[in-house]
């Protein structure tokens, strides 16, 4: 806890780590964030089923101690790994969150459905169909043509792969959600108004 694959809060400055802190504590005084807590903080309303289960997936890989709760260790932990961390380690991470059903491989029906609900999530401008993603990174990475890919084979093609590199980077960008933290939970636009207001 509080620690993923060398990722530690250490590394993160001060101003930030307050950041999170005071966002955290505001939006849940118990110190422990539940799936509906997490879906609150950030505001991820009405969601389809898909992205739905998505978060849920979400959510089971930021509890790495598997309480059925995030606590500030493990937000911290997810946050820094999530905008701080190495490819190698977002790969991993990316990796777990794909593989649904923990059978330590990905299949073409878990990315695809992962995919689909990033994209209702993040609202992504992607000219790629998420079917013609799927189908892009089994025909680039699946070496054995055995439908499923194992972490060997997913961390290996998509750091050869700059094109595959980029869209998951880009499909999986969090910095809205840092922003909204930087701004107590307002968007840009709203805090840019209060803070011409003050002054």
């Amino acid at each position: 806890m509080g620690n993923m694959d060398g990722k530690t809060v250490e590394e993160l400055s001060s101003t930030e780590c307050h950041q999170w802190y005071k966002k955290f504590m505001t939006e849940c005084p118990s110190g422990q964030l539940t799936l509906y807590e997490f879906k609150q903080f950030f505001g991820l309303k009405n969601l389809s089923p898909a992205a739905n289960k998505y978060v849920e997936q979400m959510f089971e890989t930021f509890d790495f101690n598997k309480d059925g709760y995030i606590d500030f260790m493990e937000y911290v932990a997810a946050l820094s790994l999530v905008l701080k961390g190495k490819v190698d380690q977002k790969l991993r991470w990316y990796f777990k969150l794909y593989d649904v059903d923990g059978n330590g491989c990905i299949d073409r029906g878990e990315l695809l459905n992962i995919f689909k609900a990033i994209r209702a999530i993040n609202r992504c401008n992607e000219t790629m169909s998420a079917e013609e993603f799927t189908n892009m990174v089994f025909d680039k990475i699946d070496i054995n043509g055995d439908g499923e890919l194992s972490l060997e084979e997913f961390m290996e093609g998509v750091q050869k792969d700059e094109m595959l590199l980029e869209i998951l980077t880009r499909s999986l960008d969090l910095t809205h959600i840092v922003r909204l933290i930087q701004n107590d939970g307002k968007n840009p636009h709203e805090a840019e108004q209060e803070a011409k207001a003050a002054q």
